[in-house]
């Protein structure tokens, strides 16, 4: 009967141990879906390395024809990968002294043209979204270039996110001053939560 009883509590724990491996192991695949899709290929995996996570962001405007008192803005981005792991989506919530800012931009990879595609829509009634440019990495320096009209005239414009750690990165938007060189418009200061 002693015996009977020794295997009995063996079954039961080995039965208890299956469960709490198999529940720890269901939780951590929760986790992981949770923190995010596989990246579809090296290079969303990079992008979303550099990017991807719950960021408080802040933002200062130069004084310049499109903020002609400068300005700011606080807010939120949440950045993930989705469809699979082969789009980055970054959802940007902000507002202060420069208006309030809603939207998302999209960048995939474009494995035939060998760079990043760049989708972007935000609170703008008039022209709420488009494709904007193309992307590509300088180094340690993702970049989105791109044109757009202004005053009737296309103007060169440049998107590079700097200073990447694991717990901030820099989004410095610039702006093409007709000599080939580029002037900032908007910085803005990503940190982890």
């Amino acid at each position: 009967m002693r015996a009977c009883r020794e295997t009995f509590f063996v079954l039961i724990g080995s039965c208890v141990l299956c469960l709490i491996v198999s529940n720890g192991t269901r939780a951590q695949q929760g986790k992981s879906a949770a923190a995010g899709e596989t990246a579809a290929n090296p290079e969303m995996a990079r992008l979303a390395t550099a990017l991807a996570g719950d960021w408080n962001t802040s933002e200062t405007m130069e004084k310049s024809d499109f903020f002609p008192n400068g300005g700011g803005r606080h807010g939120i981005a949440h950045v993930r990968l989705a469809a699979g792991g082969s789009i980055l989506v970054d959802e940007v919530h902000s507002d202060g002294s420069a208006g309030k800012l809603d939207g998302f931009v999209v960048i995939w990879w474009d494995s035939s043209a060998k760079h990043y595609g760049y989708f972007t829509c935000f609170n703008d009634p008039q022209n709420p979204c488009r494709e904007r440019g193309t992307a590509h990495w300088e180094g340690n320096v993702f970049v989105n270039d791109f044109e757009e009209r202004v005053n009737g005239k296309m103007i060169k414009f440049r998107d590079s996110f700097v200073n990447i750690t694991p717990n901030s990165h820099s989004l410095v938007a610039a702006i093409d001053t007709g000599n080939g060189t580029m002037r900032t418009l908007i910085t803005t200061t990503s940190k982890r939560k």
